[in-house]
């Protein structure tokens, strides 16, 4: 079960608000090239791919792969324009076995309840030596990340989030080893007064867990440094890498 239910409200903000533009995804492709190596034919199983957002991206930079999305929600099914996409969840993945040339989860570890089970069912679904490259805010790897500076009381609900550690141990058990861990910075938003205006709760986990009185009162620090900081806003979150 995720943290939380992903129904209507928490799809419909994340569709509206959590997608980067291109300047923000420019140096995720260069991250994720150094790691995967496509090739036509290929397929990549994008592992609760939400609304679809990066199985478009990759689809753009790598011409001739095949994005296979993979999402449990059917509220974020629903708000996904992407295809193909089916229903299932990284404990039951709706391939065959070694059939997909890599796989990819962006924030969506956290949402694993079981990473035991979910890194045997990588280990079925991918090729031998094909990666999993995971994108996340990572237990006590707050600091990089602009959310916490205005609400750190959500910094305790990142910290039981897995860390780096866990899931190297969880995936280490099914045979996974690790490649790479970098942080990877990008343009969350083209300014802080922009990226106050467009916050929707529903979108953020860390927001939700929180109470109503710390997220008014880290509401109201966005606002007012949002006043003063004209720069953009930029992140950066970490991707694991394992084979």
């Amino acid at each position: 079960m995720a943290r939380i239910a992903y129904h209507d409200a928490d799809a419909e903000a994340f569709a509206a608000t959590r997608h980067l533009t291109d300047d923000g995804l420019t140096a995720w492709r260069t991250a994720v090239a150094r790691h995967l190596v496509p090739r036509p034919g290929m397929r990549l199983l994008d592992l609760g791919a939400g609304t679809g957002s990066w199985a478009r991206a990759f689809t753009g930079w790598f011409p001739g792969v095949e994005v296979v999305a993979v999402e449990p929600s059917a509220a974020m099914r629903a708000r996904c324009a992407f295809a193909p996409l089916v229903g299932g969840d990284a404990a039951h993945i709706p391939l065959a076995d070694g059939s997909v040339g890599g796989a990819w989860l962006s924030t969506v570890i956290h949402h694993v309840p079981d990473l035991a089970a979910a890194a045997r069912e990588l280990r079925r679904v991918l090729r031998p030596g094909a990666p999993v490259l995971i994108r996340s805010a990572f237990a006590g790897r707050h600091e990089a990340i602009t959310l916490f500076d205005y609400f750190p009381e959500a910094i305790r609900v990142l910290d039981t989030y897995p860390g780096i550690a866990d899931v190297e141990a969880a995936f280490a058990a099914a045979g996974f080893a690790t490649a790479a861990v970098e942080q990877v910075p990008q343009v969350t938003a083209p300014s802080l007064r922009e990226a106050a205006a467009g916050l929707r709760r529903e979108a953020h986990t860390p927001l939700q867990l929180i109470t109503d009185a710390e997220y008014a009162a880290g509401v109201q620090r966005l606002h007012e440094a949002a006043q003063a900081d004209s720069g953009p806003v930029i992140d950066a979150l970490d991707l694991l890498v394992l084979r």
